[in-house]
């Protein structure tokens, strides 16, 4: 009998993605479908979702998600969060029993907002210290992990089958207009609950199929700049990127990328001169953060979804439009599940950007996006 440790699957993990341009919610049961038909891509060490618009009720507190050890971590966490933040509400996350979930964390969920005094200075934004208090949790022996952080938005996820986590969340009862899953095969780190995909940092979060084998060069330059890797995975680091990209050094999604999958040099150089400039310091400058090895990436935000190959293509992904609706996925059955007949299908080229933003985003384009959700689109 085959056991984990004698085989591997180098294709493994599965990833799936939604999104309405025009912000239409949506249940999770679509998601939690099309992850479902990729089962056998994922071996029930791992599974997750995360989903945006689902809290509107607090838009304007971040949501921290947390795994407890036992109720002496959560209450060390709370006396913490007292130094820090305002409580506008907290409890434990909603879940159902599942047969197939076993041995779960306390899992809880904080809507806070961070004391005036801490950012009266004007030395820091909220988020700043949102990511600092983070970091600290996380970096602490206590017993507490927190797996999700953003405003409007949440990660569930665990040690299980994709479909079986969401059913132990209760997903179907959510509402939201962007969401991704991912199925997990392990391959060179635990299954754990805090190891199973998305990973996230504010309203960034990360689904990945593949293996970062630049990941100690990557995280020493993180570490640079105080962003801390504790969850035992090497996907840890794309969030951690994209944050340190995006928000703070101020690049474009689209130049970031181009640091996470760099054009080859031949291509920068056919580049119109000031494209080609922008696009070579990019690259040197940031060339402890391109991500070697092969991977798919579907990167969700407030704005949007975003997926990205390895420049040479070794893990699949798919694309497809209907309507307002853009999907991805590892397979194009993982789409026709939820969308039978899509206006486009396509395989992104390596290196290729898909972009699913909402209407209003700065980097919206014009063009139509994807699908029938639940029969009624």
């Amino acid at each position: 009998m085959l056991r984990e440790g004698d085989f591997r699957i180098p294709s493994g993990c599965a990833i799936s993605g939604i999104v309405h341009r025009k912000g239409r919610a949506m249940s999770g049961e679509s998601i939690i479908r099309s992850i479902a038909l990729m089962h056998d891509r994922s071996n029930g060490l791992g599974g997750g979702f995360a989903a945006y618009g689902i809290y509107p009720e607090f838009r304007d507190c971040f949501a921290l998600h947390l795994f407890f050890d036992g109720q002496g971590a959560r209450k060390d966490t709370e006396e913490y969060f007292s130094r820090y933040f305002v409580t506008e509400m907290s409890g434990p996350i909603p879940t159902r029993k599942n047969a197939f979930i076993k041995n779960a964390p306390l899992i809880w969920r904080y809507f806070v907002r961070p004391k005036p005094e801490f950012l009266s200075a004007g030395e820091k934004s909220a988020n700043d210290f949102m990511v600092e208090r983070v970091m600290e949790i996380n970096g602490m022996a206590g017993g507490a992990h927190v797996f999700s952080s953003g405003k409007n938005m949440g990660a569930f996820k665990g040690v299980g089958y994709a479909e079986d986590i969401g059913d132990f969340y209760r997903l179907d009862e959510y509402r939201g207009h962007i969401w991704t899953a991912h199925g997990r095969f392990p391959t060179n780190t635990p299954g754990w609950w805090g190891g199973a995909h998305p990973f996230t940092l504010l309203d960034w979060s990360v689904v990945h199929n593949g293996e970062i084998s630049s990941y100690d060069a990557n995280r020493r330059f993180l570490e640079m700049y105080d962003y801390q890797c504790t969850l035992q995975t090497d996907t840890e680091v794309i969030a951690y990127i994209f944050d340190l990209l995006v928000r703070r050094h101020g690049l474009s999604v689209d130049i970031a990328a181009a640091v996470v999958a760099p054009p080859f040099w031949s291509e920068i150089d056919r580049m119109p001169p000031d494209k080609k400039e922008m696009y070579r310091a990019a690259r040197i400058v940031y060339s402890s953060l391109l991500i070697n090895g092969p991977f798919s990436i579907i990167l969700g935000s407030s704005r949007g979804i975003l997926a990205l190959n390895d420049r040479i293509k070794l893990r699949p992904l798919t694309a497809a439009e209907k309507g307002d609706f853009l999907y991805v996925a590892s397979e194009e059955s993982a789409i026709r599940e939820i969308c039978p007949q899509p206006d486009r299908v396509w395989m992104p080229r390596g290196g290729e950007l898909v972009w699913g933003l909402l209407a209003g985003s700065a980097l919206a384009d014009s063009g139509a996006c994807p699908e029938e959700i639940n029969g009624t689109a």
